[in-house]
């Protein structure tokens, strides 16, 4: 399975799983990235991190470690 920090800038996907314990899952999923959402990633800062994307109509910027957690479908 594809992560999110996987997918290619201008490329939307769909959040199937996010992986993780306890307060890390939590601040995720409290971020709006949950199961089934669509995220479309807007930008990749030059050395990888962070990763800006658009999620629910709002931007936001996740580090790499994080966006290895969340799995997407491309």
């Amino acid at each position: 399975m594809k992560s999110l920090r996987d997918a290619k800038i201008g490329q939307t996907v769909r959040v199937v799983r996010i992986r993780g314990e306890g307060a890390v899952k939590r601040r995720i999923m409290d971020m709006g990235l949950t199961k089934g959402v669509e995220v479309y990633v807007r930008k990749v800062a030059p050395l990888g991190d962070p990763i800006e994307i658009t999620v629910r109509g709002y931007e936001l910027s996740l580090r790499k470690a994080d966006a290895e957690m969340i799995e997407v479908e491309l």
